[in-house]
């Protein structure tokens, strides 16, 4: 795909301390778009700079919902060059979440050469500091001008960027998480798997709650028995118990995580058991109370590894390994970080250089 780029003139200043960069709050100078239109296909896609989009008060993604995104990282590496992360994943699980809301497919491979070619035009917006990235949010919406429940003939893909820091405030340091027992997020047959606008709307109500009660996060079970684990608010998780390593298999209404998916893989490299499979709230209390519960961490884009400090369930807390990161959590931090940022060779074939 041919893109024409339009250059701002009217830069922004560049964040001064990269140690001190607040998660999606500060934009770059340019932005990607890309139009479908029925018959046509995608077409017109185009660097500009950075602004508001026009919408019509009747478009449809502000009635129905019609709106799936991604978010994957861009880091600047000792070496100098510009690495992605398993950008391949992020647009075919894309297509996915196309698929399910009947949005139409894109070309992976197009689309991120695409989204390269808008990083490299902002290359220098990204930071260089310890922990810091440049993260790229990539998102698909609806804009057919009606009211009536059918998918749109007309959408735009729209891509932008931000310099971020940690996700969570605590960085490194374990989370403390509420386990939801009243509110559910997803159930299979729905849209849980998918990256859509709605399923972070609707998890809205049990964070806030989480919030008020002193925790980071919201812990989300099964929204048919209540009692089996899926996943946290913003990230996967997993569950070192006797030795083993566990999360969640995925059943139609988890999100497959990228990162869930490298921890799973680098485990296995470094010989650690790992298994996917059902668990429930109870068999975590249990590990809990005979003393074989050891770690629990939480994996995602934004915060790569968030360990986890502490549980909260119906009253109960669980303080996990003394409220201290764990050993695996740490090993599996430093590895993918460092494969991230080119510290670690990539013997996974995971990072693509942006030239």
């Amino acid at each position: 795909m041919e893109l024409k780029i339009t250059k701002t003139t009217a830069p922004k200043a560049k964040p001064v301390d990269e140690n001190n960069l607040p998660f999606g709050k500060t934009f770059t100078d340019h932005m990607l778009i890309i139009d479908y239109t029925e018959g046509i296909g995608w077409h017109d896609g185009r660097i500009v700079p950075y602004g508001p989009i026009e919408m019509d008060p009747a478009t449809t993604t502000l009635h129905y919902g019609q709106a799936v995104f991604e978010g994957l990282k861009a880091y600047r590496c000792p070496d100098g060059k510009i690495r992605m992360f398993r950008p391949d994943r992020n647009m075919a699980r894309l297509n996915v979440s196309n698929d399910r809301l009947c949005i139409p497919a894109i070309d992976e491979e197009e689309f991120t050469k695409a989204i390269m070619e808008l990083v490299n035009v902002e290359r220098d917006w990204v930071p260089s500091a310890p922990n810091t990235s440049l993260y790229i949010r990539p998102f698909i919406f609806a804009t057919d001008v009606f009211l009536g429940v059918h998918p749109s003939h007309t959408y735009k893909f729209m891509v932008i960027l931000s310099p971020v820091g940690p996700y969570y405030a605590e960085g490194l340091n374990p989370v403390k998480i509420y386990v939801e027992d009243e509110y559910v997020r997803a159930v299979r047959g729905g849209m849980g798997f998918a990256k859509a606008a709605g399923n972070y709307a609707v998890s809205l109500k049990g964070q806030v709650v989480a919030g008020e009660k002193g925790y980071s996060q919201v812990l989300w079970l099964d929204g048919i028995e209540r009692k089996y684990i899926e996943e946290v608010g913003a990230m996967n998780i997993f569950f070192k118990i006797n030795g083993e390593v566990v999360t969640p298999a995925l059943n139609g209404s988890i999100l497959p995580g990228i990162t869930r998916d490298s921890v799973i893989n680098v485990l296995k490299s470094k010989n650690i058991p790992v298994s996917e499979k059902r668990i429930s709230i109870d068999e975590i209390l249990e590990a809990y109370n005979n003393g074989t519960l050891e770690e629990v961490f939480g994996t995602g884009t934004a915060a790569v590894i968030s360990p986890v400090g502490e549980l909260c369930h119906k009253g109960v807390k669980m303080v996990i390994n003394n409220g201290e990161i764990g050993t695996v959590s740490q090993m599996l931090y430093d590895t993918i970080t460092g494969i991230q940022s080119g510290v670690i060779e990539d013997t996974f074939n995971w990072t693509r250089i942006v030239e």
